[in-house]
């Protein structure tokens, strides 16, 4: 009660008139940071109502996202020493320096996503946008840990602005932000988004050897793009023990997220499963001939599989919306990510366009099922 009443003493300057007027949207968006607000809808008819409204709803995702984000500032330091040839038992070691590397992007990916949302929320005396409080989490997560801070928030930017601001704000994007900043990075600046390597400190000093500039470590899906076996185990890829984006490598971790997101009830079970069914079924039908190690079923578990599953294709905004069609819809991610992935060795990691394709695709979707249901009752009436 005491910090309500601290907020409620403080809101007169925030308001229109106020002398802090010009900061209305930053102190609401802190105001329903807190507290659930206490204003209704206006308009007549019925309405529903949830005990969860959307900022909490957001936190269940970023919640969600923790176990893939610790484990992967884990394996940032795993890899590092791996690099370097120091002691690999490290447990808490590794842990921070991996939070040591993730932070700065964290920091700039919040700072320029959500200082650009509250400046536009401000011009346009509008509230800020809660849906960056997960797509702030998310960009640092699908990037390369060598991906420098300046690049980071150039394409940050432009995703905020051209991907989400544009089409009116969160709930009218048709793209997932998180996705165009990667998309933007990969166009961009491919050099930076290759994947195949691994960001070692430049002023880190060997355990044995002396100063090491650079470590450069291939992928599974870098050596399966150049036609070479995979030299990681499938325990690896399900552990995540692997080289790979920050968030993406560990599949037991990303499980945990998706367990969290269905029982809340927040991300659809239906797209999930659909896009693995998806995914599952074009790898086996193109089997690779060059990589006799590497069984179908391990292209869900390396790269950005199945994260893009569970916390991209699942985007309440961008997903397809009907029920049947969430099947569709995740089928085809699942389809098109493995096409691409195969066919095309210029494009390694298919997840992130076969997301962005269906994102244009999903009201297409929706609209065929609505429009067949719409038929259906009208014959029933017409009976």
């Amino acid at each position: 009660m005491g910090l309500k009443k601290i907020l409620d003493n403080m809101k007169p300057a925030f308001q229109e008139g106020g002398k802090l007027s010009a900061f209305g949207s930053l102190f609401d968006a802190a105001e329903t940071f807190f507290y659930v607000p206490n204003e209704t809808a206006k308009v007549h008819g019925a309405q529903i109502h949830d005990a969860i409204d959307s900022k909490r709803s957001i936190f269940f995702v970023v919640i969600a996202l923790l176990p893939a984000l610790v484990f992967g500032m884990y394996n940032i330091g795993l890899q590092h020493n791996i690099a370097v040839g120091c002691c690999t038992d490290d447990v808490l070691g590794c842990f921070l320096y991996g939070l040591a590397a993730m932070l700065p992007k964290i920091v700039v990916s919040y700072a320029v996503g959500l200082g650009i949302e509250v400046a536009i929320a401000q011009c346009k005396k509008e509230e800020v946008h809660e849906g960056f409080f997960v797509t702030g989490i998310l960009i640092p997560m699908i990037v390369p840990v060598n991906c420098p801070l300046w690049i980071l928030a150039v394409a940050t930017a432009f995703a905020v602005v051209f991907a989400k601001e544009v089409f009116g704000g969160t709930g009218m994007n048709i793209f997932n932000p998180a996705l165009v900043t990667r998309a933007f990075l990969f166009f961009a600046y491919p050099s930076m988004m290759s994947g195949d390597k691994v960001w070692v400190n430049e002023n880190y000093m060997d355990c044995i050897n002396g100063t090491i500039d650079g470590y450069s470590a291939a992928t599974p899906l870098g050596q399966l793009g150049a036609g070479e076996a995979v030299t990681c185990s499938p325990m690896d890829t399900i552990i995540g023990t692997i080289p790979g984006s920050i968030g993406e490598t560990s599949v037991i971790a990303i499980g945990i997220g998706a367990l969290i997101l269905i029982w809340a009830g927040i991300a659809s079970w239906k797209i999930i499963v659909s896009t693995f069914v998806g995914g599952a079924l074009m790898a086996y039908l193109l089997r690779y001939d060059g990589a006799q190690n590497f069984e179908w079923w391990e292209q869900l578990t390396v790269g950005g599989f199945a994260f893009g599953a569970v916390f991209m294709a699942t985007d309440p905004v961008t997903a397809a919306r009907t029920e049947c069609g969430k099947y569709i819809y995740g089928f085809l991610i699942g389809v098109m990510a493995i096409i691409i992935r195969v066919l095309n060795p210029g494009f390694p990691e298919g997840m992130m366009l076969a997301i962005l394709l269906m994102n244009v695709f999903a009201p297409l979707i929706d609209y065929c099922f609505v429009q067949s249901n719409i038929n259906k009752r009208a014959k029933r009436a017409a009976k």
